[in-house]
């Protein structure tokens, strides 16, 4: 967690891409949301990113669907 928390952008997205490329359930939601939330912080401007957020939790169910959308709404705001 310590790596996470201190890692940038950049590797977050490298290690969420490694790591579900290998084995899509290997990190459980929880640790998806934070990989995501911390990079999101990092790029709030990043339509790309967003987005891609947005698709990762929408795959966990209807919990995350209203942060999904904003998440989706800000994306198309900032192109």
């Amino acid at each position: 967690m310590e790596k996470l928390n201190f890692a940038t952008a950049d590797e977050i997205l490298a290690m969420l891409r490694d790591v579900l490329a290998e084995d899509w359930t290997a990190l459980p939601p929880w640790a998806r949301n934070l990989a995501y939330r911390l990079a999101c912080l990092q790029r709030p401007d990043d339509p790309q990113l967003l987005r891609e957020a947005a698709a990762d939790l929408l795959s966990f169910g209807p919990d995350w669907d209203a942060f999904a959308q904003d998440l989706k709404r800000r994306a198309a705001e900032l192109e």
